[in-house]
């Protein structure tokens, strides 16, 4: 079992500390792919450009395209769910089978009934939910954020949404 802090940094210049515990047990490639990313600095000021009430936020576009064409256009197999998409568990966004990439949400509830049917496989959870949930509520929703559009060109894309906060640093503890 692993542990990675992430560093979150709101528009208005808060920043929080959240800690993730990485259960390779439960999805042995997606905790495997995360800790690469970690490791490659991949997350390194990534914004939370999805956060869906109640249900997810989500990140995993970096600043640099190249970041992207290097991970997360290479896709890993999926694993078989073994742990249920419950509260505070950490996920890999998927296009379809076998297309997990780089891409990674956290459940806002518990989306079982919603997620576990479709193949999203947990690999973490969160360590400490009742710090690391206020700290997340306070990510902004932005509409229109074009996937392509940011795979594309990374950081000069996302400055168009300056109210998006960003995982400022991942790594290992």
């Amino acid at each position: 079992m692993s542990k990675v802090r992430l560093t979150l940094k709101h528009a208005g210049g808060s920043t929080h500390e959240i800690d993730i515990i990485i259960h390779p047990e439960w999805a042995p490639l997606g905790a495997e792919r995360f800790m690469q990313l970690v490791d490659a600095k991949y997350f390194d000021n990534c914004p939370l450009y999805r956060n869906i009430p109640d249900f997810i936020v989500q990140w995993g576009i970096p600043a640099n395209p190249a970041e992207w064409t290097k991970w997360g256009a290479n896709k890993i197999k999926d694993d078989p769910v073994k742990h249920s998409n419950t509260l505070g568990t950490l996920s890999f966004a998927t296009s379809g089978p076998d297309a997990r990439g780089s891409q990674i949400f956290i459940n806002l509830n518990d989306n079982t009934s919603q997620l576990d049917a479709q193949g999203f496989s947990p690999f973490a959870e969160l360590a400490d939910p009742a710090t690391a949930f206020p700290a997340l509520a306070k990510c902004a929703q932005v509409q229109g954020v074009d996937q392509v559009s940011a795979k594309e060109e990374g950081a000069a894309y996302f400055a168009k949404f300056p109210s998006l906060s960003v995982w400022v640093s991942a790594a290992k503890i």
